[in-house]
């Protein structure tokens, strides 16, 4: 372990190493329920969506234990899971293996893209505020998801939305659970989020929102994940284009604000503001993304949860490694997760947008130039229940002002491309 991760040059431990990686197993085990959730949406077969979110994630972060030696840990994406089954196939029609298709070629992308160095240069094009309210417009995205997804927050022809009843049914048993989730969050409980989807679950029997099957047994050999399951029909048109062009610029920005956090709070970060081995970082996330699509899940990508490990001392690719051997563990439980009813993981997806929203405090809201753009990519997320049309309102904004107030110079040239491209996407 030691020739491994190197743990006495980063004043670390085995134990310390274990015990942080299982930490950062509990904040992020939500997804195994939540996933499924999501993507079943999309009319994908949820026990199939367990076993490829399962199998993704310790792919994945077992590549970053070996290549980066980074205690951070990679799973299908929140936000990108909701892009792929809200907007790209129940908004705009597509199959579920069409959008599948559209993340393999992603992760394709990514591995050239890392290897040639280019994932970084495109992110030190982009602009810094741009960043940072992607992050908080997804967050509240996945909040307002949530909230439909538990029945607190309904259709309703005249207001567009309005109030459900929440005095019954999944509504009750959702705010029932945020109570649970935010009391624990609220003393500091380790794995808050999969405790609190757990209790609201068990609070759900009797409501009648949590139905467990006669003869149910938690245990169970993995369903077969959706092995392969692509459509290239479609693979040159423009609309495609757009749905990969979306999951490209949400993922970068995903995982390089996650690395940029998680190793600036374990004290990683060089002398030069620069991530160790950040190549190699970024071709883990590649790599997942890969195979979690030819596995049959959404975007992998890295974990802001695994700040939590951090936060126990984790400081090496053991961490990850531990959460990695935890997520393989976790295929023979598929039973368990796929009990858990909406209303149990709305809590977590609320809570959740809630962490997302840590960035606003970094925005630059003097400067009209850049917080206009900032705010309209924050708020058009939710608004138009599209990723994808909150950063186009973000980027086009923010060159029109810059442009109409002669700031010409802050408009880099990869930005000035990606807004034509937008402009295109409109107009046809």
């Amino acid at each position: 372990m030691e020739q491994l991760f190197k743990l006495k040059a980063h004043g670390t431990t085995v134990r310390t190493e274990i015990m942080a990686g299982i930490t950062t197993f509990m904040t992020m085990a939500y997804i195994l329920a939540v996933n499924p959730g999501i993507l079943s949406a999309a009319g994908m077969p949820a026990a199939g969506v367990f076993t490829a979110t399962a199998l993704s994630a310790m792919i994945a972060t077992v590549v970053m234990a070996l290549l980066a030696n980074l205690p951070i840990a990679l799973a299908p994406g929140m936000g990108l899971n909701a892009f792929f089954a809200f907007t790209v196939v129940l908004g705009m029609g597509y199959s579920w293996q069409l959008a599948l298709t559209a993340v393999f070629v992603e992760g394709i992308i990514f591995i050239l893209m890392s290897l040639f160095n280019i994932r970084e240069a495109i992110i030190n094009s982009i602009p810094a505020n741009i960043k940072k309210a992607v992050a908080v417009g997804i967050g509240l995205f996945i909040a307002f998801i949530g909230f439909q997804n538990a029945g607190i927050v309904v259709n309703n022809d005249a207001t567009l939305v309005s109030l459900g009843s929440i005095t019954k049914g999944p509504a009750l048993v959702a705010l029932i659970g945020l109570v649970i989730m935010g009391v624990l969050l609220a003393f500091k409980v380790k794995g808050a989020l999969l405790i609190g989807i757990i209790a609201t679950t068990i609070v759900g029997i009797p409501f009648g929102v949590t139905t467990v099957p006669q003869g149910w047994n938690p245990v169970s050999a993995p369903a077969a994940p959706l092995l392969f399951q692509f459509d290239f029909s479609k693979l040159l048109s423009l609309d495609f284009f757009v749905v990969l062009f979306t999951f490209l610029f949400v993922d970068i920005f995903d995982t390089i604000g996650t690395l940029l956090g998680v190793t600036t709070q374990a004290g990683l970060i060089d002398k030069d503001g620069k991530i160790p081995k950040v190549k190699q970082a970024l071709l883990a996330d590649a790599i997942g993304t890969v195979a979690g699509a030819c596995l049959g899940t959404s975007t992998v990508t890295s974990y802001v949860e695994s700040a939590s490990g951090v936060a126990e001392g984790g400081r090496t690719g053991l961490t990850s490694l531990t959460t990695g051997i935890l997520f393989g563990l976790a295929l023979f439980l598929s039973p368990l997760f796929l009990l858990v009813p909406g209303a149990a993981t709305a809590p977590a997806l609320i809570i959740v947008g809630l962490f997302m929203l840590s960035p606003v405090k970094e925005l630059n809201l003097t400067d009209f130039t850049e917080a206009i753009p900032a705010f309209l990519t924050m708020i058009m997320m939710p608004l138009t229940y599209s990723i994808a049309e909150g950063l186009v309102f973000g980027i086009l904004s923010y060159i029109v002002l810059k442009a109409l107030t002669g700031k010409f110079k802050d408009i880099s040239v990869v930005t000035w491309i990606i807004g034509g491209f937008f402009i295109l996407k409109h107009l046809l």
